[in-house]
């Protein structure tokens, strides 16, 4: 009897400890992430799953978010998943576009970065109209200067992405880490495997 007690204590100690370096690596390493909308097409397709790097701008204290080993910030172009500011129940996933002190400005689509048109060649767009910026900022926004302390970030799919040129800022203790590999995706659609985008590094 006190053998099977030990075999239990022991299955249950090795599944404690599995149960802990899993938390352990999910809050402060790498965690999955599933993309649920069109936003970030073509770099990110519905259904597609990916590992976000969480390390790599500093360790941070769980629910409080301040940075307790910094390492670094997000550099324009990265690809971040943060809590959405108005629904922090939600993350979303963004590239940035401007870091703190940057000031954008977006003319008939063209995004001008601190009065020079950006080399924009992650953004597609796939309507042609121009909405006017009294309507609506799709196409027509800012300028604005990114205060200290945050991001502007877009969705690559320029024309279906909702961003910070609706809701404004990021800012830095909410961006949760760095989208850095596709490891599944799953096409709802066709109910498929899409094999091709297994271990692809997003750009």
């Amino acid at each position: 009897m006190t053998n099977t007690k030990s075999k239990l204590r022991e299955y249950a100690e090795a599944i404690i400890i599995a149960i802990l370096i899993a938390l352990f690596i999910r809050t402060f390493i790498i965690q999955a992430f599933k993309i649920p909308s069109g936003s970030m097409k073509p770099t990110f397709e519905i259904g597609d799953h990916i590992l976000v790097s969480k390390f790599i701008y500093g360790i941070k204290i769980p629910f409080f978010r301040n940075t307790l080993i910094p390492v670094g910030d997000p550099q324009r172009g990265d690809i971040v998943v943060f809590i959405y500011p108005e629904d922090r129940s939600k993350d979303f996933i963004k590239r940035v576009i401007g870091v703190s002190g940057d000031t954008i400005e977006i003319r008939n689509k063209k995004i001008y970065l601190n009065g020079l048109p950006m080399n924009d060649t992650h953004g597609i767009y796939s309507d042609d109209f121009i909405i006017p910026g009294s309507i609506q900022p799709r196409d027509n926004f800012g300028p604005v200067t990114v205060r200290p302390g945050s991001i502007f970030v877009m969705g690559d799919n320029r024309d279906q992405s909702y961003d910070s040129r609706f809701w404004g800022f990021v800012n830095l203790k909410d961006v949760m880490g760095k989208a850095f590999i596709i490891y599944w995706s799953w096409d709802n659609e066709n109910n498929s495997v899409r094999w091709s985008r297994f271990g692809q590094i997003p750009r």
